[in-house]
């Protein structure tokens, strides 16, 4: 292959030595650091020993890592002796694990890296630690980790290393933008995936800094045809955990020519820009062999950046980084900051020694917020959704919107004008209008989920400002989650309420007054068989609620669900249960899916989501 930049000096920057040598090898190194390669404990792991001979083409020296200011060792008497001390020297101040005991009170005065295997970075404490310190204006939260001692030693290791000056190929791989192409970044879109060999750009070329952004799962980021690839085969698979389709001998998804094994990219940095591309140990959706961060960190990457959760990464945040990359500012802090403003918590995590701070944005100031009667509330939503642009010009819902539209104007403008319609009268024929929208609104969703309708979410948030308060609620899986409310900036878009668990990302969807949902399920089904789906229906005003359910286009087919819609009272202030089953073709392929419970009233649309797993038929 073609590469950027010529091969490095022969002289060695990391040294492979087993696993009962490491402490020894890391005593003499630290001893004199200019003089010795950096020992990696390879025995038993052929691919640290190959991620170590491409690292010989990203690292031309050894160099004396930034330090931080606190570091903490998390589990330390699991790791292999040597690779504490090895750590040692990129922190001023070293802290006893229990200073994590209360991670909410820890505020972490100055930087801190945190430092232990993947399994020991849970949501208590990493999600209080990430809540706590992204805003600051230092970089207080750097992690060092790996799927064993092994890699968070070479991982370790990585950090003393010195980047090659050559290598200085910035690259945007994006399967969801066409950015604008900065002079100085190779950028990637998705006219580029289906005429150029991206496979080969990517592998063939050592990179700097690297972005892959597109859709997928915490094993893989989609880019067109081709795929970033979390699986590593040299690791053995955990019994009874969840795997994509590949753990169950079913072929990929995506064409098997056309996958790229992220441990075999050649990059300084590696940014994960999909949702849940890195997410805390306990909120895997996967078997560790096949995770997106892990087989990163086992590759020759010094620095790797991951999306804990989901986000609204898009065309800003692409700018955002390419700017940052241009200039050397770190990616992490520009990433986070750019999405400051759509949402109250921390997308991005660093793995990897940061550099200079960097100074985090202000949040932006919140918008007025005021509750409406149900006349004004259909006006604003129908002038939404006939004039924000949401829905097309040729939409089947438009005439009877519109329509509908011309009432609520009369009543709103001139109340009185109607002589013959008292206020009662007025509502009751509101009432029933909106009845009869909310049931072509649900049947049209039921037939067609992707109507542009159910686009609601993202079409309002991206014309939308966040408002700082947040409220901590309870997810349906039971994990702790926020709610927050992003302000529409013009008339016609609507305010939105979203809530997001780390585990299951963002949870639901709805705008304000409108019926609250959470569903609940099983978290795997058998293939053939039956997933009973209770729906929680919580509505903000007594009245009937259309309800429906769907799955991914991808299942549809192997799927039936039963009803379709119903509809149900619902009554202001209390919750109310509604049933459905979807029963599963013998033949569905085991993996990872979801499904959606949507409701409807007075015109919007609210949705839960909630992941399942479909496993093999028990015999």
């Amino acid at each position: 292959m073609n590469r950027s930049v010529t091969e490095p000096p022969s002289a060695a920057v990391f040294r492979p030595v087993a696993r009962g040598g490491f402490a020894a090898a890391v005593k003499e190194f630290l001893a004199d650091p200019g003089r010795l390669p950096v020992p990696v404990p390879v025995e038993g792991r052929a691919d640290l020993d190959r991620s170590v001979g491409l690292a010989a083409g990203l690292y031309d020296g050894v160099r004396t890592p930034p330090q931080v200011d606190f570091g903490i060792v998390l589990g330390a008497g699991e790791l292999l002796d040597g690779v504490v001390e090895l750590a040692r020297p990129l922190a001023g101040r070293w802290l006893p694990e229990e200073e994590l005991d209360d991670a909410a009170g820890f505020r972490c005065p100055g930087s801190l890296v945190v430092v232990g295997g993947y399994d020991r970075l849970g949501l208590d404490p990493v999600r209080a630690l990430l809540l706590a310190t992204y805003r600051g204006a230092e970089r207080a939260l750097t992690l060092l980790s790996g799927r064993d001692d092994a890699s968070v030693a070479w991982n370790i290791a990585k950090q003393y290393g010195r980047s090659v000056p050559g290598v200085d190929a910035l690259g945007l791989f994006t399967d969801t933008d066409r950015p604008p192409r900065l002079p100085g970044v190779r950028v990637f879109d998705d006219r580029d995936f289906e005429r150029s060999d991206i496979q080969r750009e990517i592998l063939g070329t050592r990179w700097r800094r690297v972005v892959f952004q597109g859709h997928g799962k915490d094993d893989s980021v989609n880019l067109g045809e081709f795929t970033i690839c979390g699986l590593n085969p040299a690791v053995p698979a955990a019994p009874g955990l969840l795997g994509p389709r590949c753990a169950y001998g079913l072929p990929c998804y995506k064409p098997e020519d056309k996958l790229i094994p992220l441990n075999r990219v050649e990059a300084v940095e590696v940014v994960l820009n999909a949702c849940n591309s890195g997410p805390l140990a306990d909120l895997a959706l996967y078997d560790p062999r096949y995770q997106l961060l892990l087989n990163a960190l086992d590759g020759p990457a010094r620095t790797v950046v991951s999306a804990v959760s989901v986000h609204d990464s898009d065309r800003p945040e692409n700018v955002a980084w390419m700017r940052a990359a241009l200039t050397g500012a770190d990616s992490v802090d520009t990433l986070n900051a750019s999405l400051a403003g759509s949402h109250p918590y921390p997308a991005f995590m660093r793995f990897g020694m940061p550099g200079e701070p960097s100074r985090t944005p202000a949040a932006p100031k919140p918008s007025e917020h005021r509750p409406d009667p149900l006349v004004l509330t259909a006006g604003r939503r129908l002038t939404a959704l006939l004039a924000s642009g949401l829905l097309p010009h040729n939409h089947g819902l438009r005439p009877r919107l519109s329509k509908l539209a011309r009432k609520v104007d009369l009543w709103v403008a001139r109340p009185t004008h109607l002589a013959d319609q008292s206020s009662e009268e007025i509502r009751s024929s509101l009432a029933a209008d909106l009845q009869s929208l909310d049931h072509v609104i649900a049947e049209a969703v039921a037939a067609n989920p992707e109507d542009e309708i159910m686009n609601y979410p993202a079409h309002f948030g991206d014309r939308s400002s966040l408002d700082p308060r947040v409220r901590e609620v309870t997810c349906h899986c039971g994990r702790p989650a926020q709610e927050f409310t992003r302000r529409g900036l013009l008339p016609q878009v609507l305010d939105t309420t979203c809530a997001v668990c780390m585990r299951c990302g963002d949870v639901t969807f709805r705008v304000p007054g409108a019926p609250a949902l959470l569903a609940h399920a099983a978290d795997e089904v058998e293939q053939g068989g039956v997933l009973e789906v209770r729906a929680d229906l919580l509505a903000s005003r007594t009245g009937p609620v259309r309800l429906g359910l769907f799955v991914p286009t991808y299942l549809r087919q192997d799927t039936v669900v039963e009803p379709a819609t119903v509809k149900v009272r619902g009554s202001a202030g209390e919750h109310r249960d509604v049933t459905f089953r979807v029963r599963f073709a013998p033949g569905t392929a085991p993996q990872a899916y979801y499904f959606t419970v949507f409701a409807v009233q007075d015109l919007a649309v609210s949705t839960a989501r909630r992941h399942f797993g479909v496993v093999p038929h028990r015999t």
